[in-house]
């Protein structure tokens, strides 16, 4: 489990949280190549963002996220960037989308953040771990970094 801090000038911080949030009705669009750049998408911005994946999952439906972020950032605006600037390059870039999320909406309004402390990391860490488990249909696309 990463334990690494934060400094500022006159700060020391962790702040993590666990995400989720779903694609538009739940629609699986989220496969292939669509899901590869997905989380090519979602890791640009957050390097951009000087935000930490710890560990996530981009499945067929949904996103799966646990990050560390600056205490300068808020959870909401930086939803707001993934969702929204990576939505319209997705649509961009595949134009199947569209027919399936009308109205240029391709995820569903809203998102779910439980922020978490060291035992609560552990419980997310694990059971992101045992979501990341190749499906019998194919294999999802991890969040993690490789080192």
């Amino acid at each position: 489990m990463m334990t690494e801090q934060r400094r500022g000038s006159h700060t020391v911080t962790r702040l993590t949280v666990d995400l989720v949030w779903v694609t538009k009705n739940r629609y699986p669009v989220l496969k292939g190549e669509i899901q590869k750049r997905c989380r090519e998408l979602i890791m640009q911005i957050c390097d951009a963002e000087d935000v930490k994946i710890l560990k996530g999952v981009v499945s067929k439906d949904h996103v799966h996220m646990h990050i560390e972020y600056p205490p300068s950032k808020s959870i909401s605006d930086l939803i707001r960037r993934i969702k929204g600037r990576r939505s319209r390059l997705l649509q961009q870039e595949y134009p199947e989308l569209q027919k399936r999320c009308w109205g240029k909406h391709f995820w569903a309004i809203g998102y779910g953040a439980s922020s978490t402390g060291n035992l609560m990391e552990e419980l997310v860490q694990e059971y992101l771990r045992a979501s990341s488990a190749p499906v019998q249909s194919g294999s999802r696309h991890f969040l993690t970094r490789m080192s």
